[in-house]
C-alpha cells in the first residue's frame, strides 16, 4: 500500500485527528506509542483507501467523523458534513474547507492555514493530480486553481507516494524546466534512501507540476498549443498521463 496516513494532533486542546485512514491497525499503533486519544477522523472522498478504517476506529476510539456534504452517503459513520466556504476546529486549529471535485464527485481538502497544511486527498499530488474517476476535466481545473492559489509556503500533504511516477512524466511534458529536472533530482535521491517525497510545497509545486501549469505560456508551447484553452491542455496531459 502507497497510502498516506496522517495523524495531526493540536496540543493545547489534546485533539488529535487522522486523515484518511485507509486500515485502523497502523493508526491505533501510532496513537498508542504517542499516548494520543483519537478524536476525530477527516475523510476527503469515499474511495476505500480513505475509509476503510473509519468503522473500526470508530468503534475503538468513540470518534467524530467529519466529511464532503457533497458526498455524505458514501462516508462510513460520518457525524459532521462540510462544504465549500466552511471552517472546522480541531481544539485551537481551524480548517478551511475547499469543495474540490474531479477525482470524485464529491471531494473536500483541509486547510490549515496557521499550520501552513494542506490535506487535499487525491485531487493534488507532487508533481501530478488524482484520474477523473466521476469528474470532468473543467472540475480538476477548477479545483487545482483554487488549491494553487494557497500561499507558496503550503505544504501539501497528499495521500500517495506516487511523485517519482508523476515526476517522470512530467519531464516528458516539460523537459528543458530547470525547477523540474532540480526537484527530480531531489525526489530519487529520497526515493534511493527509502524515505518519503511528502509533504511537496505549493510553490514547487507551481514551476514543476504540468496540471497546476495547463495555463502558463511555457506549458501551452511545450505541448504544441500556444493558444489552446487551460481546460483543454489539462485534458490533454490528463489523458496522456493515464496511458503513461
Amino acid at each position: 500500500m502507497d497510502n498516506y496516513i496522517y495523524l495531526a494532533h493540536e496540543p493545547e486542546s489534546l485533539k488529535t485527528a487522522v486523515i484518511d485512514p485507509a486500515i485502523s491497525e497502523p493508526v491505533l499503533e501510532a496513537l498508542k506509542k504517542r499516548g494520543w486519544q483519537l478524536t476525530h477522523i477527516l475523510n476527503t472522498h469515499h474511495h476505500m483507501d480513505h475509509v476503510g478504517g473509519n468503522l473500526q476506529l470508530k468503534a475503538e476510539t468513540g470518534c467524530i467523523i467529519v466529511g464532503p456534504a457533497a458526498d455524505e452517503a458514501r462516508i462510513p459513520g460520518i457525524d459532521i458534513s462540510l462544504s465549500e466556504g466552511e471552517s472546522y476546529d480541531l481544539g485551537n486549529a481551524r480548517a478551511t474547507i475547499f469543495d474540490i471535485p474531479g477525482h470524485t464527485r464529491g471531494h473536500m481538502a483541509y486547510w490549515f492555514e496557521e499550520s501552513d497544511a494542506l490535506f487535499c486527498g487525491d485531487t493534488l499530488f507532487s508533481m501530478g493530480c488524482g484520474r477523473l474517476f466521476e469528474g470532468t476535466p473543467e472540475q480538476m481545473w477548477n479545483s487545482l486553481k483554487k488549491l494553487r492559489a494557497l500561499p507558496d509556503q503550503t505544504r501539501i500533504y497528499c495521500a500517495h507516494e506516487y511523485t517519482e511516477a508523476n515526476g517522470r512524466f512530467a519531464k516528458t511534458i516539460e523537459p528543458l524546466n530547470d525547477a523540474l529536472a532540480t526537484r527530480m533530482a531531489e525526489v530519487l535521491a529520497l526515493r534511493q534512501l527509502g524515505k518519503s517525497t511528502v509533504p511537496s510545497v505549493m510553490g514547487v509545486e507551481k514551476e514543476t507540476n504540468p496540471f497546476l501549469r495547463a495555463d502558463q505560456p511555457e506549458l501551452k508551447a511545450a505541448v504544441g498549443n500556444p493558444d489552446g484553452d487551460a481546460v483543454e491542455i489539462f485534458a490533454k496531459i490528463r489523458q496522456q498521463k493515464d496511458a503513461f
